[in-house]
């Protein structure tokens, strides 16, 4: 464990030693030269957003939110097509990988009307001195119409402690527990590195917290106090995927360096060990020692050199695509395709990858089990994926 001083040091590393997955959103990391599989599904363009970042269903309703980077929240009536922007987002720091992030809906609230609901959205926050990170914020939607619709009472419930300088690695995922009490949001290290060693701050880390951004009681590091009365498990680089299976085990899918991209099983108190170790190295050619030099660290599920540089991720019910019930789904950035892995228990492997021909950004299931995926950037198409 590293006190805050020695973790500060890290923020004026050579930028040689610094360099992240900024590379994977530019597509220059290094791609998977995997043999795709053909695709069981038909794909049909259901629209065009501008640099979507999160996909997402009002849980029980056909109305999709997407999160432009930019710092715009649209919304789709997916029976119509029509779409509208809604009011009432919090100003965002755009630039780099920062902006407006993640959408969620308590899954608790399937049931009611859209009006009234409460609504979850994370986005980067500028700081002073050319500083930013990311924070969270809750509100309720008022979503009479589609055309009126807007967020009230919305409060900011949770920040990375600390805002330091640079545009990357932000994570700023947010995933439910499936008692809907809990909600966890992935804090990236903000290419800083050692502050992911340290629990004094939450960068690096998984957070866990109450529906109001309170920590959550029984977290493993509450007898610290202070931040690190937030954190679930740390060690972590940049998660852009997480997601809870049908037995309510929390997964999430990291960005490594040059080679080593991460699948882990998220358990409490759990260190992941970036960056003393990666199945990846420095992108200047430094080694890192791999994970199988320190046991005691939590070492990948999964990995992936070449990279896929994951931008989302899914388990799927099984709704439509009976056969994927249970199955983890990712889109690619760099790898431009759907990653298909089959879990077993605490146990997983890769099974398919299906070539989309575009940057991936983000995927969501729809309510009848159709799977809608986001392209990455300017003109983004909005695609709806159903079996062959």
């Amino acid at each position: 464990m590293m006190t805050k001083s020695r973790a500060l040091i890290a923020f004026s590393l050579p930028a040689a030693l610094l360099a992240s997955c900024a590379n994977a959103e530019s597509g220059a990391e290094t791609t998977d030269n995997a043999t795709g599989t053909a695709a069981p599904f038909t794909a049909a363009p259901m629209g065009q957003f501008e640099e979507p970042w999160a996909i997402r269903f009002a849980p029980g309703t056909p109305m999709l939110f997407v999160t432009e980077k930019a710092g715009t929240l649209k919304v789709m009536d997916t029976r119509t097509g029509q779409v509208a922007t809604v009011a009432g987002v919090p100003e965002v720091d755009y630039g780099g990988q920062g902006g407006l992030g993640d959408v969620a809906f308590l899954p608790g609230e399937a049931s009611q009307p859209l009006d009234g609901r409460v609504i979850y959205l994370t986005w980067a926050e500028k700081g002073e001195n050319d500083t930013r990170g990311a924070a969270a914020g809750r509100g309720i939607l008022v979503c009479a119409e589609i055309t009126a619709c807007r967020i009230k009472e919305f409060a900011v419930i949770w920040r990375q402690d600390q805002k330091v300088t640079g545009r990357g690695h932000y994570s700023h995922r947010i995933a439910f527990d499936p008692n809907g009490r809990h909600m966890y949001i992935a804090s990236g290290e903000r290419q800083k590195m050692l502050p992911a060693q340290d629990l004094d701050n939450n960068l690096g880390s998984i957070v866990r917290l109450k529906l109001d951004g309170a920590p959550a009681k029984e977290n493993p590091f509450q007898d610290r106090g202070g931040t690190a009365m937030q954190i679930w498990s740390y060690g972590h680089r940049n998660i852009l995927g997480m997601a809870f299976d049908g037995a309510g085990r929390l997964w999430e899918v990291e960005h490594g360096p040059a080679g080593g991209d991460e699948l882990n099983l998220v358990k409490p108190a759990a260190n992941y060990g970036w960056p003393l170790v990666s199945n990846g190295d420095h992108y200047n050619g430094d080694n890192i020692p791999d994970h199988n030099t320190r046991p005691d660290l939590a070492a990948p599920v999964l990995g992936w050199t070449p990279v896929i540089a994951p931008s989302d991720m899914l388990i799927h019910s099984g709704k439509q695509f009976t056969g994927w019930r249970g199955a983890m789904l990712m889109t690619g950035l760099a790898t431009q395709a759907i990653i298909h892995v089959s879990l077993d228990g605490e146990t997983a492997r890769e099974t398919a990858r299906y070539p989309m021909d575009k940057r991936l950004r983000s995927l969501t299931e729809g309510p009848d089990g159709a799977i809608w995926v986001a392209e990455d950037g300017k003109g983004a198409r909005l695609l709806k994926l159903t079996p062959l």
